[in-house]
């Protein structure tokens, strides 16, 4: 529908920003000013909804008319199913700019809070928009990334309030739901912006999918007319490892080769890699034939590779034709077009630049071909690349646009473990200094403080002339101390890595500036590869940007399907009324963040199917329960005991919830390494009369005499009363062991401190102060996991949250199963992020403890 469409349009926009200008400071304020309307070619209306965590948290609702955006505030937010009716309090207009608004309202502004995008797309009135908002009764189809078909809006107050209130609710048809079965704002809580999904529209009504696709660039969806870019950075995927679920795929074999941009201008072709390095003279062959393609101007992305034998990419083949001048065996495969003939096309969905490239490369020659695309199913594709060994999938969402950054439109699915590595140092074959191959080569990859650590080794992957040729690299590289932190390799060494131990001392450390290939089978819990294999050197990548891989849970749409709750309506929390389907509920929508805490090492659960104040059921075994991804460990982890139980999947967390599990509690050891606890636990618990602000002040405390001890500490909430201060391990000591340490840190404190630390348990013992159970360590011994629920009046959560936003807290179960998923949607950046890559021992912790009596 064409813009600015009826009679209401005669008020100029700027006039109908009046008010929303009024009640905003823009000096204070990151809100947009909205001046005048955004000019604008695109003949649909803009939707939008935002949601707002201000005083109380609500979704503003907000539809585009003529230059400025309707906007309602929905305090309990949409619903799909019908006989939901939602209540809509009008509100001033927002300009169009205000769509793309993520940010923070400070304190003091109309709105104070946090604002995440929820959802977007565009809207198509049925009937006259401008008429329906004057009786009171608009009806609409949205074609949003959420929410998508027949919606209506009826006016409830009388016209002319200062803020009329109407009803919002889906009318029936095919993305109608019923909120028993699927609650779209637990199952998508996130912002649109940080969680990209694709348009609804897609599976169904309004679906672009029919309209011919471009074979010119002013007709792809999108298409900007601009100056071709001097410089262009290439999308960069994320690793995944789930399969996608939801919208529209296009999978592409991953290439094993290096990444080029080609810039073709005025007949002359530029090749450069991901870093910028213009590798025009290193690739002659392909400039030449990239240069005759049919175009005025482009910027092409794609591979170079070699093809072995068997037709299939192979990283060697390529570093060998490097190596030996031989770049007339390099092909490169072209999978995306960001730029064609005066058309800017990063904005247009990817199957409208596919289609652009295949036209365009219909003239390209041998050496230049396009990567094949497959829409089908994603797990035969992935299982066909490993019989056939090839590195993995490459999947890329079909309405995404090309982003200079890394994305989660487009995922990297591997068949097996494999990245780059600094190399950091080496040894030499069988010991002799003299000998002309390596050994083995030292690995080394960068944390976010820009500090290299050990990732271990690799000694096989290479023939003789390669051994040479590295061993003449690296000689010359050579320096005289390690490349590593000193207390990072002093981990490496004492972390029970074969090769560690094998060849300490014999390392000759060497520049960290050359960048290998390696694949391999895992990560060992030091964080070092294992099964490692060298599969060439990569000259297309800077060795600072060379970090440890680790797949993301955010990059993969949400399950179209929620679990079936049997009872849902049974209240499981009298005090706030809190039903067993918001419990599920609860943890579906946080199952990608539980499930880190659980996986791989023993899970107790706490029952209560007659709710948090009947009978509890403390299980650390199955017996005759079946719990659908709840599986039995072997019994030799724990003999003369039954079989202990791990919590396997986000499914398996749903399960549990509906079997009335309410508490997830986990050991301080993984079953890899069930006698050796990779985690210290600090419980905070607070006797009768302690103030909470003084709970806070003795979690600093005790992490002040941590970082003393050179221990970095993280810290949760209990959902109870007190919190968790927890400190990772590298897995090296047994837990006899580790609770000595930690009962020898609670008796420092109980004796430097005793006004506010007790080491002895009993509530006679702890008024007044606070009791620090050491006794979490003990063997066996189980604490609440992060982001489980506390089966007690309230149904507080877990939280862990950042040691600077620790003095805000309001309680330990501030948050509860209620608004702990609407929190994490708010959460910018994870305050735990360094605790996976934290790899600390107790060594010099224990000698720095004074000595207990």
């Amino acid at each position: 529908m064409p813009r600015n469409t009826s009679n209401d349009r005669d008020q100029p926009a700027g006039d109908r920003l009046r008010d929303y200008r009024a009640k905003r400071d823009f000096a204070r304020t990151p809100e947009p000013v909205g001046e005048a309307p955004l000019p604008t070619t695109v003949p649909a209306l803009a939707y939008v909804i935002q949601k707002h965590a201000a005083t109380r948290l609500h979704y503003d609702f907000r539809l585009e008319l003529d230059g400025t955006m309707r906007s309602w505030a929905v305090p309990k937010g949409p619903s799909l199913d019908p006989a939901d009716k939602r209540i809509a309090v009008q509100v001033e207009d927002h300009p169009l700019s205000y769509n793309s608004f993520e940010g923070e309202i400070p304190k003091g502004q109309y709105g104070a809070g946090r604002v995440i995008v929820w959802d977007r797309g565009q809207w198509r009135p049925d009937a006259d928009p401008h008429q329906g908002l004057a009786e009171g009764k608009l009806l609409f189809t949205l074609f949003g990334s959420k929410l998508a078909g027949q919606w209506e809006l009826v006016r409830i107050a009388k016209p002319g309030e200062r803020q009329p209130s109407w009803i919002l609710f889906k009318k029936r048809d095919a993305f109608a739901r019923p909120r028993g079965e699927y609650d779209v704002l637990s199952a998508l809580p996130d912002s649109i912006v940080a969680v990209p999904l694709p348009i609804r529209a897609a599976a169904g009504v309004g679906t672009d999918r029919t309209a011919p696709l471009p074979t010119e660039p002013a007709a792809a969806r999108g298409a900007v007319a601009a100056p071709m870019p001097a410089t262009m950075s290439p999308q960069l995927a994320t690793a995944a490892s789930v399969l996608p679920r939801g919208g529209r795929w296009l999978y592409e074999i991953k290439l094993d080769g290096y990444r080029i941009l080609a810039r073709i201008e005025s007949g002359r072709a530029r090749l450069f890699t991901r870093g910028g390095h213009d590798w025009t003279t290193k690739l002659p062959q392909l400039a030449d034939e990239l240069s005759r393609l049919h175009c005025r101007s482009a910027w092409v992305d794609g591979e170079a590779v070699v093809l072995g034998a068997d037709g299939l990419p192979s990283f060697n083949a390529l570093q060998n034709a490097f190596d030996h001048r031989r770049s007339g065996e390099i092909v490169y495969f072209a999978f995306d077009l960001p730029y064609l003939d005066g058309h800017d096309l990063r904005g247009c969905p990817l199957e409208d630049r596919r289609a652009l490239l295949t036209t365009l490369l219909r003239a390209g020659g041998e050496r230049v071909r396009e990567s094949a695309v497959f829409e089908a199913d994603a797990a035969s594709l992935l299982q066909s690349a490993q019989r056939l060994h090839l590195e993995g999938l490459m999947a890329k969402r079909a309405d995404a646009p090309y982003v200079s950054r890394r994305s989660d439109t487009w995922l990297k699915l591997k068949t097996h473990l494999r990245q780059e590595f600094v190399i950091a140092g080496f040894t030499d074959r069988g010991g002799d200094t003299a000998a002309a191959e390596v050994g083995s080569l030292v690995l080394g990859v960068y944390d976010a403080q820009q500090r290299l650590l050990p990732a271990g080794s690799v000694g096989t992957g290479w023939n003789a002339a390669t051994a040479a040729e590295l061993k003449a690299a690296l000689a010359a590289r050579e320096i005289g101390q390690t490349p590593f932190a000193a207390e990072t390799l002093a981990t490496a060494a004492r972390g029970g890595s074969r090769w560690s131990r094998r060849n300490a001392g014999q390392e000759r450390w060497v520049t960290p500036e050359l960048v290998a290939e390696v694949s391999f089978a895992e990560w060992t819990p030091e964080g070092h590869v294992r099964q490692a294999r060298f599969e060439g050197l990569r000259l297309d990548k800077p060795a600072r940007q060379v970090g440890r891989e680790v797949a993301s849970r955010a990059a993969l749409a949400a399950p179209a399907a929620q679990t079936r709750v049997t009872h849902p309506g049974r209240v499981i929390d009298a005090a706030t009324g809190l039903t067993k389907l918001d419990l599920v509920r609860y943890y579906e929508s946080v199952a990608s963040w539980l499930l880190p805490h659980l996986k791989g090492r023993p899970c107790s659960l706490v029952r209560a199917p007659d709710g948090v104040t009947g009978e509890l059921f403390f299980q650390k075994h199955l017996d005759r329960l079946q719990i659908t991804g709840v599986k039995e460990l072997p019994r030799e982890l724990w003999p003369r005991h039954a079989p202990l139980l791990e919590v396997t999947s986000a499914e398996a967390i749903a399960a549990a919830a509906q079997l009335n599990v309410v508490e997830f509690h986990t050991w301080n050891a993984s079953v890899r390494h069930i006698d050796e606890p990779d985690r210290v636990v600090f419980d905070l618990d607070p006797g009768d009369g302690v103030p909470w602000p003084r709970v806070i002040e003795g979690a600093l405390l005790v992490r002040t005499l941590l970082q003393e001890l050179s221990l970095d500490a993280w810290v949760k909430t209990s959902g109870g009363k007190g919190l968790h201060v927890v400190v990772p391990l590298a897995p090296k000591l047994d837990t006899a062991a580790v609770k000595v340490f930690a009962r020898a840190v609670v008796q420092h404190l109980a004796k430097v401190i005793p006004d506010r630390f007790v080491a002895r348990a009993g509530a006679a013992n702890r008024v007044g102060r606070i009791f620090v159970d050491y006794l979490r360590n003990s063997h066996g011994a189980t604490t609440v996991a992060a982001f489980s629920a506390r089966a007690r009046p309230g149904l507080g959560v877990s939280m862990p949250v950042s040691w600077d936003t620790l003095p805000s807290l309001r309680g330990a179960a501030q948050w509860s199963i209620a608004d702990a998923r609407e929190h994490l949607s708010f959460v910018t950046a994870d305050p735990w992020a360094g605790y996976w890559r934290s790899r600390q021992t107790l060594a010099r912790a224990v000698k720095k403890l004074p000595p207990q009596a």
